[in-house]
């Protein structure tokens, strides 16, 4: 006997405007506190924690990663921020004021994406499992697998908490999929198509990076290289695509 699921909302994306975002960043992850951003850019080579003004998309802060490792996923926990690497076991702890590394934390398997819901942390790893982390030691404290409509939710990628809800990031599509992280269940799928015009997509590569402004409780949604920004909010939609 199969497990009793629900089947998922089907959502759209409303823009509510739009700002500038580096067209230089392979944005992995994206944090909104206090009215700034944060973001993690990945690339060997080229991986870095930015402080970015949210109107005019500067950089105002850069820390660069060093070379080896490949950044991903991003949180703020508190006045830390915890930042993933891509297969490199290991997450590095800034001071939310200073940018100065304060800390390595070490884990195994993929980094993808994360999140903070008050508690704990939340992280992908390119599957369709979600693993729970302790935000002082980053030791695993359990997880939930994710399924659509009872079938497994593969490539989940940045993930951003909201209100008991995890949204994530499903890697070379443009949807976003709200997931109950108590069961697993996807409870909304949300299509983020047709953001960039034809001419801002040239370069532009995936979907990527989410953040919630709780001052507005609305989303700013980017991708991989992306010139652009968007505040969006997710409104209903007609009945799912066949």
């Amino acid at each position: 006997m199969g497990i009793p699921w629900t089947p998922a909302e089907h959502l759209k994306v409303k823009v509510l405007g739009s700002m500038p975002h580096d067209r230089e960043a392979y944005t992995q992850g994206l944090v909104w506190t206090e009215g700034m951003l944060y973001e993690s850019a990945g690339q060997y080579g080229r991986s870095s924690l930015r402080q970015v003004d949210p109107q005019t998309g500067k950089v105002l802060r850069s820390v660069p990663v060093p070379p080896r490792y490949f950044a991903e996923g991003l949180a703020l926990v508190g006045e830390r921020l915890l930042q993933l690497t891509w297969q490199e076991g290991t997450a590095f702890v800034y001071d939310l004021a200073t940018f100065s590394r304060t800390g390595e934390l070490p884990y195994s398997g993929e980094g993808w994406g994360l999140c903070f819901d008050g508690k704990r942390l939340i992280m992908s790893d390119g599957s369709n499992h979600l693993t729970f982390r302790d935000p002082a030691t980053f030791a695993s404290t359990g997880g939930v697998d994710v399924a659509l409509d009872g079938r497994p939710a593969m490539r989940l990628n940045e993930l951003e908490c909201v209100d008991g809800a995890v949204y994530a990031n499903v890697w070379q599509s443009d949807e976003i999929l709200r997931i109950d992280p108590a069961t697993g269940a996807v409870t909304a799928v949300i299509d983020a198509a047709g953001l960039l015009t034809l001419k801002e997509a040239v370069r532009a590569e995936v979907l990527n990076g989410i953040a919630y402004k709780p001052e507005t409780k609305t989303f700013l949604l980017t991708g991989k290289y992306w010139p652009k920004m968007f505040e969006v909010r997710f409104e209903g939609t007609a009945a799912p695509p066949p």
